[in-house]
């Protein structure tokens, strides 16, 4: 289906003759699977009594937003909340953290930041050990609009420990 607007036209299909459409499906399939959807759908928005560490991570480029909330046992997370408004890839970015923040040490969130990074702007191993689904978020590099949600998370986790460490 083609859509035909006052002054713009937007292609709807596969088999678009202008060649506008392949970027948007290209993206689709490299970024919005179902492993992806079914990790962002997980999330659910919760807070804390008396954490020992928040803090709160916006993009400034698409208006994501990601607040978290730790406890810790020395330098360990012992639990977390999270509140995200953000894409798909955001959500499932701070639902790979939910998954494997607990039990771990800042040195571990940090190494698993760096790493994520790393994956996204080069050339980068993907994180491994409880953080390794970070892989799925691979095919994000192709796409630096989205660099700064996925990363949401996981700034955010690295900065709440810290706090909670002071």
């Amino acid at each position: 289906m083609t859509r035909h607007g006052s002054r713009h036209r937007f292609a709807l299909r596969r088999d678009d003759k202008e060649g506008t459409a392949p970027y948007i499906f290209s993206m689709f399939d490299d970024l919005y699977n179902t492993e992806i959807l079914t990790l962002s759908a997980s999330l659910k928005n919760e807070r804390l009594d008396a954490p020992d560490g928040t803090a709160r991570k916006v993009s400034k480029l698409c208006g994501s937003w990601l607040e978290i909330d730790v406890k810790v046992d020395g330098d360990i997370v012992s639990d977390v909340a999270l509140r995200v408004q953000a894409c798909a890839l955001g959500q499932s970015s701070a639902a790979i953290l939910q998954q494997g923040i607990i039990g771990a040490s800042l040195e571990e969130i940090t190494e698993a930041r760096n790493a994520l990074r790393e994956m996204l702007k080069s050339d980068g191993e993907a994180p491994t050990g409880q953080f390794e689904k970070l892989a799925l978020l691979k095919g994000v590099k192709a796409y630096p609009a989205r660099h700064t949600s996925t990363m949401l998370a996981f700034d955010a986790a690295v900065e709440a420990v810290e706090r909670a460490s002071l």
